[in-house]
């Protein structure tokens, strides 16, 4: 098994960065399929950007392409997701997910560890 924990959420302004940070423990990072996934209020969980295990592929949600990088150091197991031109639309609670990672990743079913999540607040 794999544990998780995100860190790095607050509150910015519309435009501003924030970094996001999703620590492992367990089993290395590389042994998975990574994803970090957002869910707003009265809305499903969305996959934001993701890895395929072995980071052989990567995934970006149409709404975060280019002002969202994801990225990982498996010597640290680590993941990371820089948000960069934030917007009001993108407030919700952020996890980060570890799963099978083969080539249904972007699929949230195949995600079995999650972290408790953190929260991002974009005032506009």
């Amino acid at each position: 098994q794999v544990q998780l924990l995100e860190s790095g959420g607050g509150s910015v302004q519309a435009g501003g960065s924030l970094r996001l940070s999703c620590a492992a423990s367990g089993r290395p990072l590389s042994a998975y399929g990574m994803g970090w996934f957002r869910q707003a209020p009265g809305k499903e969980r969305e996959l934001v950007a993701a890895f395929s295990r072995n980071a052989v592929r990567i995934y970006y949600a149409d709404s975060v392409k280019g002002r969202f990088t994801i990225s990982r150091d498996n010597a640290k197991n680590m993941m990371y997701l820089q948000m960069n031109s934030l917007k009001a639309d993108d407030t919700a609670v952020y996890y980060c997910a570890a799963g099978a990672g083969g080539s249904s990743y972007t699929l949230l079913s195949v995600y079995d560890y999650w972290g408790q999540g953190t929260q991002v607040t974009i005032s506009s």
